[in-house]
């Protein structure tokens, strides 16, 4: 398999995952030109997407889905829950090719196996996605208010991560966001902190994980550099080595480099 995060962050999100046969994205949360420019960065056309996959209807990984849906014809997969929530989303075009899924269970797309499992996020069904393809698995959870077990255990086996690390505690504290919004962010159905995702990655290397890409970074509460360094930390806090896991960050602006899984 092959990973790219297109974009990553609070003002927008969309994931590129590449089977043998089949390419997908999860989320389509930024404008439909930027999305098609990034995936001519890789060398793939946007009439070549097999599919888009659907987290959760917040606008942030939502925005250009009827977009892309409707003029390149891409089925778009989505539990009933996010389904209801796109439909009252003024800012997002009907979409034509709808499917569903349950949150829990498997489906396929092309040579792609897919599993969702809820997160705990202020969404009508949030989830996360595991996906196979030759026996390799990858997973990808944001919009994590806690990590629970069940997120926990959908991870373990999964030799790459897309994980959220949102925000810094203590530059949350002090940032320019509003009361309201910061309880949000920390409570639990909002987001995941750098020393919870240290954590989670730290439980995880036991399970096969090999690779790490931290995502969703909060615009007003965190940057790169802090957030790499303080999941490193706890990693090393955990016993964990710097060079037992490749640990990247996700760009806000820019496409990632490609992940060979």
């Amino acid at each position: 398999m092959k990973f790219c995060s297109l974009y990553s962050g609070s003002t927008g999100n969309s994931l590129f995952v590449q089977g043998n046969e089949t390419k997908i994205l999860v989320d389509a949360g930024v404008s439909a030109k930027k999305i098609t420019e990034a995936l001519a960065s890789l060398d793939t056309d946007i009439s070549e997407i097999n599919a888009i996959i659907v987290t959760h209807e917040h606008i942030d990984h939502i925005r250009s889905i009827g977009t892309l849906a409707n003029k390149y014809n891409i089925p778009v997969y989505a539990n009933l829950g996010t389904w209801n929530g796109i439909e009252n989303e003024s800012k997002v075009t009907k979409i034509q090719n709808k499917n569903y899924f349950t949150t829990g269970e498997e489906f396929e797309i092309g040579d792609l196996k897919i599993k969702s499992f809820s997160t705990s996020h202020d969404a009508m069904d949030s989830c996360g996605f595991s996906i196979e393809n030759d026996g390799k698995k990858i997973s990808i959870a944001t919009d994590l208010g806690e990590m629970t077990n069940e997120v926990l255990k959908n991870l373990k086996q999964s030799k790459f991560i897309l994980l959220e690390s949102n925000y810094e505690p203590e530059v949350l504290r002090y940032c320019s966001y509003p009361y309201p919004l910061k309880t949000r962010i920390a409570g639990n159905r909002g987001h995941l902190s750098n020393g919870e995702a240290g954590k989670t990655i730290s439980k995880l290397t036991d399970y096969g994980l090999e690779n790490v890409m931290l995502g969703h970074l909060s615009k007003e509460s965190n940057f790169p550099e802090l957030a790499y360094k303080s999941v490193l930390n706890e990693m090393m806090q955990n016993g964990i080595k710097e060079n037992d896991i490749e640990l990247n960050v996700a760009s806000r602006e820019n496409p990632s480099k490609i992940v060979n899984i």
